[in-house]
């Protein structure tokens, strides 16, 4: 019963995480970045926004009435049945405003709280991730059919290609920027793509050793979290506590413990 539920929660996740990357790619003024300073094109990104949303919750209270929302654009709801939809419509808001391609819809399923079932489109990148708790991580893009993904193999930290974000809050940028700045000279390199969702997919696709990053919310990483899980990775926050707005790190396990040991030196 849980395997075909969960089954059920995926294809799902998919139709919902098609049709708003539909809607966003498609619906997108192709003059948007040419005015990115002035107020009326991040007016037309929060009503793309809302629609992304509103196309995903509405068919999937349309098929599962029962449910509960938790979604970045203000839907809430607890639901009756015990499942819960967790949904980022669009994460890499001001790469989808400057043109950018790393934005995704993110679409996550928990069951009584612990995440059964992630999904992460990323449409102008030609790639959809997948997960269901205890089954494996998976992709469509490029390559042909769907791939298994697996994380990198483990590598010295000094060689690990690690990726981070940056709040918009000035102290809390500042305070991020110190963190990297010490952390850079111990690894190979730092990346930051914008879209927390994509880089959690990323490490899950051994395209990154490790992420981390402070003052996401539960729609930025939880389907990413489960997907970056599945594939091998581990993933926590500080001092053995779980993933949290205070901190997400997920990396290779090897990179794990190291990484997290310094970003807890630095005061991340």
């Amino acid at each position: 019963m849980t395997d075909a539920l969960h089954t059920e929660l995926l294809q799902l996740a998919l139709q919902a995480a098609r049709r708003a990357g539909d809607l966003l790619r498609d619906g997108r003024p192709a003059d948007l970045a040419v005015a990115a300073t002035k107020s009326s094109p991040v007016d037309v990104v929060t009503e793309m926004d809302l629609a992304a949303e509103k196309a995903i919750t509405d068919l999937i209270a349309e098929r599962r009435p029962d449910d509960g929302f938790l979604g970045e654009e203000g839907s809430s709801t607890e639901g009756a049945s015990g499942i819960r939809w967790v949904i980022d419509p669009l994460d890499g808001t001001v790469n989808y405003l400057y043109g950018l391609p790393t934005w995704a819809v993110s679409i996550a399923a928990e069951q009584d709280g612990e995440a059964v079932v992630g999904v992460v489109a990323a449409p102008m990148r030609g790639e959809v991730f997948h997960a269901v708790r205890g089954r494996g991580a998976w992709a469509t893009g490029a390559w042909a059919g769907e791939r298994k993904l697996t994380c990198r193999p483990t590598a010295p930290l000094d060689q690990a290609l690690i990726a981070t974000g940056f709040n918009y809050v000035t102290e809390v940028r500042t305070q991020q920027a110190e963190v990297a700045r010490r952390l850079l000279p111990l690894v190979r390199d730092i990346r930051r793509g914008g879209s927390a969702a994509i880089e959690l997919c990323d490490v899950a696709a051994g395209r990154l050793d490790g992420y981390y990053e402070r003052g996401l919310h539960p729609w930025d990483c939880t389907a990413g979290d489960l997907i970056a899980r599945e594939a091998g990775a581990r993933t926590g926050g500080l001092s053995g506590r779980p993933v949290s707005g205070d901190l997400l790190i997920a990396a290779t396990p090897g990179v794990f413990a190291p990484l997290q040991r310094l970003l807890e030196d630095f005061g991340a």
